[in-house]
């Protein structure tokens, strides 16, 4: 079997590993569920060779992720559930459905009306969801107004998704400060979990939480995204730390051996450059 830039190629050789027998035995083993874990890490990849403007690496990358589309899909294919082709439909479908500025009768919406469009549309679907599960004998539980915001997002970003949809139904503050004062709160309540003679560590790690939940918060009010804060932070500190390594390979000695001022005068001395 050759490759091609045709994906029905890649559809061909995902059924040949998943064939029984002749197929790969490690792929063979495999479900949507021990699978999903790969899927993620594949996405974050993805980003990672985008952060780094890395085009060789995010077409490598992009291949990776569009092979996680068609195994799912294979396997789905497998259970007599849908199969690619399926998939393609759908996301089509609602990718014309979703924009009728652009290819229905709502030709020419002005940017500021898109977002409540969507917002109409996305109601539709759900409903349609539901219905179509019913049809197959589906029973749905009643879904909570956060019930669809997936757990498995990363827990900073799930806690923004938490957030804004409560927001929409008026529970949020109306002042970024106020938040702030709520973040000194959690601290507070934190220092004191801290300065107990036998500290819990389940309550020091739920007032963390709190703390970290509330810095999200603020995050949104500021309209920043935290997981992009971070990261901003992370590769500074990468950068700091790479100043202490060099200042270690320097003086003729290693990072264990180095003392702690000698370490904070490297890093101060990067974050001023």
């Amino acid at each position: 079997m050759t490759p091609s830039r045709d994906i029905s190629r890649l559809i061909e050789i995902m059924a040949a590993l998943r064939t029984p027998v002749t197929g790969c035995p490690w792929d063979l083993e495999q479900t949507f569920a021990t699978i999903a874990p790969y899927t993620l890490e594949e996405a974050y990849e993805v980003a990672d060779a985008i952060a780094k403007n890395d085009l060789v690496e995010l077409r490598e990358e992009l291949g990776d992720l569009l092979l996680q589309v068609v195994y799912h899909a294979r396997m789905a294919e497998e259970e007599d559930h849908f199969d690619f082709g399926d998939v393609v439909q759908a996301i089509t479908k609602k990718l014309i459905r979703r924009h009728p500025h652009v290819f229905g009768d709502e030709n020419g919406e002005k940017a500021e009306h898109v977002k409540g469009i969507w917002e109409r549309i996305k109601a539709e679907e759900r409903a349609e969801k539901r219905a179509a599960k019913q049809a197959l004998g589906i029973e749905e539980e009643q879904q909570g107004f956060l019930d669809d915001i997936p757990t498995a997002f990363p827990a900073l970003q799930e806690a923004e998704k938490l957030q804004r949809r409560a927001s929409k139904v008026g529970f949020d503050w109306n002042d970024a400060r106020l938040v702030l004062d709520k973040i000194r709160e959690e601290t507070h309540e934190l220092d004191e979990e801290l300065a107990k003679p036998s500290p819990d560590k389940d309550r020091i790690s739920d007032e963390l939480g709190d703390t970290l939940f509330a810095l999200a918060n603020l995050a949104r009010h500021l309209d920043i995204d935290p997981e992009e804060a971070l990261r901003r932070t992370n590769r500074k500190f990468r950068k700091r730390f790479a100043a202490i390594e060099d200042q270690a390979v320097q003086t003729g000695t290693t990072l264990a051996a180095m003392m702690l001022d000698e370490m904070e005068a490297a890093w101060q001395a990067a974050k001023t450059k």
